[in-house]
């Protein structure tokens, strides 16, 4: 069962600059942690600072505790917090939503085959701001090839994985971006094709993110286009647009709402702004 909880910290007179930055430097260690699922702060009116912790488990929270960063961030507090600590106030679910079977959380990642991963690491950044988190296989490494990798992964025979990345766009899914050699390849699907065929994402003011996808290399559709019937409201638009390398993404935005359904079994999930 995962462990949540609120942290409250308050200032010192004239530490709450220095607060601050001591729960930045924390949320970005916390969330290196891997029994950690979210580390989201908050500051209230006074300088005081409210943190959202959740962990795996129990276990998880006191691997947490032992941390060099944890300890280095408590010992701080005795210099700038009242009382010289954080208060800690557990939390039990209530209400939680709960959109699938027992033990699956949601869409971890989707993965998208580029001839060029620099390329498209450059055009995504600049589109979209994504950042690169790591590279799964670097493209001075060993390829990753042969009968093994073609049974798990179904790839054709004599197909090579050269170079694989993890990106993150926001507040969502991670994308894996792979580069192929030598194995048969399809154009990039449209929509009436089968199976997944484009990307999806939110964007606050679509005539700048319109600006930003064709700044970076990328081709736009007809459009922005209000979107249709349970999101056809006031302020709500969409637009395709592809990639330099073709594949097909989506920039949507509705400010005015969606109209669900009285029978819908749960929300639309949107990024967090």
């Amino acid at each position: 069962m995962t462990r949540t909880m609120i942290a409250r910290a308050t200032p010192k007179a004239g530490q709450a600059e220095r607060l601050a930055a001591l729960v930045e430097t924390l949320a970005e260690q916390v969330r290196r942690e891997a029994g950690n699922i979210r580390f989201e702060a908050f500051a209230e009116d006074g300088g005081a600072v409210v943190m959202l912790e959740e962990y795996r488990d129990d276990d998880a929270f006191k691997t947490h505790l032992v941390q060099p960063h944890t300890q280095e961030f408590n010992a701080a507090l005795e210099e700038v917090a009242t009382g010289g600590a954080s208060t800690v106030t557990d939390l039990a679910s209530l209400a939680s939503e709960q959109f699938a079977s027992p033990g699956i959380r949601g869409v971890d990642h989707a993965g998208l085959t580029v001839p060029d991963i620099d390329a498209a690491t450059r055009f995504l950044s600049e589109a979209f701001g994504a950042v690169t988190l790591y590279d799964v296989l670097p493209a001075d490494g060993p390829d990753m090839e042969g009968e093994g990798p073609e049974a798990e992964l179904g790839l054709s025979s004599g197909t090579r994985i050269t170079h694989m990345r993890l990106v993150r766009i926001g507040n969502g899914p991670c994308l894996e971006l792979f580069r192929m050699k030598d194995g048969a390849q399809s154009d990039p699907a449209s929509l009436q094709d089968l199976g997944l065929t484009h990307l999806g994402l939110y964007v606050d003011d679509i005539d700048a993110a319109c600006a930003a996808f064709t700044a970076a290399g990328g081709t736009l559709l007809k459009g922005p286009h209000p979107l249709a019937n349970n999101e056809d409201k006031v302020g709500n638009a969409g637009i395709y647009g592809r990639a330099p390398w073709g594949t097909l993404f989506e920039l949507l935005s509705y400010p005015g709402g969606i109209d669900l359904p009285a029978d819908a079994v749960a929300p639309r999930w949107t990024p967090h702004p």
